[in-house]
């Protein structure tokens, strides 16, 4: 039996997260993928890297593009790739995802239609309108016109729809739509019938305009992009059941400037309040260049009568070493462990170690000062694992109070580029003043951030926008190159900065 070298996939109405996970588990495998204009390009980031990734252009097109791309499918096929088809929404429903798998049938190719949700149900749905509802109509009319170019409404029977009731769903082109009210309007709709023009559907930029069909067509409000239509009592509902754009965040832009492999936590948390988080890696976190020194520590860390953790990096490196090698946990019988802030305390739990001191401030003063307190820094001995680029502050001070200090590169932190092709243009989006917050969440995604825009320029760019610190080392860090913070939390970790963030503009 062939398995399936083709999978057409719909990739739901624009939000990433609404692709299902078969779809997700296919483009993740692919060695090919093509999408439409209107596929959001985060999910071209769930390919593989070294997948050919291939811009196939509009999501309904001409017949003669269309044909063009379907020998392409085919053309991957036949080399032995498996090809990823993505979808605006589902490639079943006003697409031309039928004409791509039959062509694929008859030319002999294997292909497998993962269904993807339909831009006219699940935008409604953001939008905080049922398209049913008990009292709504006992019908759903779905109508063909988004994809069109043309300025007329599509030639269908708006009278019929006038005597069928319900609700009617209307893919509406960025030329169409005023027609599309007209028509709805001459031809039986009542003018007091209640609709709403949902643009950018499930995604952070959605914009909703509701209200009777009358206003709406003499509204001066309607944008010249595409939308979907919504008529029917069913859509007075919105004012009771908005909820998407109701979140404290909806609407804002943030730049995450944390590495991609720790972004995860602080940008879901962000979106999941209705935030557009803006991906600007400005460090990458790679091993040391020689494994040798962490090793001996590693190896000699019972010796030591304090471990000193800065942060959740260097916590979770000392703990890889120590596992791949002839030790464990057992190792650290009898040490006591410092961490700088909640979050690598986290860390060191999920590692089974319960810290012994955790600072209520991270500054080293503050660290030193606690320890004195219990009576533990002359003529201790501390290991400091940490990143290559640490501040020699904490061992200074250390040694300064009679301790004795070991340092050790744990990890290395190196510049991310952040202009790959398909990415935001962060410095033109700053310039044009269309960035809401800045976050740095340590003090070296501040200073690549300096090298990144320029020691002069950085502080001009972020002048007009809030920056959102994580604590007072990294805002200590910005503050030495003239960017001042306007967002720290209390507590160092991701949930309160996001919080903090949330706080920042209640107050407006």
């Amino acid at each position: 039996m062939r398995r399936p070298s083709v999978y057409i996939i719909g990739t739901g109405p624009g939000d990433p997260g609404l692709i299902s996970v078969r779809g997700l588990r296919y483009l993740s495998s692919a060695d090919v993928v093509l999408y439409d204009h209107l596929v959001h390009p985060r999910l071209l980031r769930y390919a593989r890297q070294d997948a050919e990734k291939i811009d196939v252009g509009s999501a309904a097109p001409q017949p003669l593009d269309q044909e063009a791309i379907s020998y392409l499918i085919v053309e991957k096929a036949r080399e032995g790739k498996v090809v990823a088809r993505l979808k605006w929404g589902d490639a079943f429903v006003f697409d031309r995802g039928g004409e791509e798998a039959l062509f694929l049938h008859e030319q002999g190719v294997v292909f497998e239609v993962v269904p993807g949700i339909p831009a006219a149900i699940g935008t409604p749905g953001y939008a905080g309108v049922p398209i049913t509802y008990p009292g709504g109509g006992d019908t759903v009319t779905f109508v063909r016109g988004h994809e069109d170019e043309s300025v007329t409404a599509p030639p269908i029977d708006w009278r019929a729809l006038a005597n069928l009731g319900g609700t009617v769903v209307c893919y509406a082109g960025p030329r169409q739509l005023p027609d599309m009210l007209k028509a709805l309007l001459a031809h039986g709709f009542a003018k007091d019938e209640s609709a709403a023009v949902v643009y950018d559907g499930t995604l952070p930029s959605q914009h909703t305009l509701d209200g009777t069909l009358e206003e709406l067509a003499g509204s001066k409000s309607l944008l010249p992009k595409p939308a979907i239509l919504v008529v029917g009592r069913v859509a007075a509902l919105r004012q009771h059941l908005r909820w998407f754009d109701e979140r404290p965040l909806f609407g804002k832009r943030v730049v995450v400037t944390r590495s991609r492999e720790q972004a995860g936590e602080l940008v879901d948390l962000l979106e999941s309040l209705g935030a557009e988080t803006i991906g600007a890696p400005m460090i990458r976190i790679i091993p040391p260049d020689d494994y040798g020194p962490l090793d001996g520590a590693v190896a000699d860390a019972g010796r030591y009568d304090w471990i000193v953790f800065t942060s959740a990096n260097g916590a979770d490196a000392f703990m890889r070493r120590l596992n791949a090698g002839d030790g464990d946990v057992r190792n650290l019988k009898g040490v006591k462990l410092v961490a700088i802030g909640p979050a690598t305390a986290e860390h060191l739990a999920f590692h089974g170690l319960k810290v012994d001191l955790t600072p209520d401030e991270s500054r080293a003063e503050a660290i030193v000062q606690a320890l004195r307190d219990l009576g533990e820094v002359k003529g201790k001995k501390f290991l400091l694992p940490r990143a290559d680029i640490a501040r020699e502050v904490l061992a200074d001070e250390l040694r300064k109070a009679g301790a004795e200090v070991t340092e050790v590169t744990a990890y290395r932190t190196v510049l991310a580029e952040i202009s790959s092709e398909g990415e935001p243009d962060i410095y033109r989006m700053l310039l044009d003043k269309r960035i809401d917050v800045v976050t740095f969440t340590s003090a070296s995604t501040v200073k690549n951030f300096i090298q990144v825009f320029g020691a002069e320029q950085a502080p001009d760019l972020l002048r007009s926008t809030a920056v959102a610190s994580i604590g007072p080392v990294t805002a200590g860090a910005a503050e030495q190159y003239g960017i001042k913070t306007s967002i720290m939390p209390k507590e160092y970790t991701v949930v309160s900065l996001v919080e903090a963030i949330v706080e920042h503009f209640k107050k407006g």
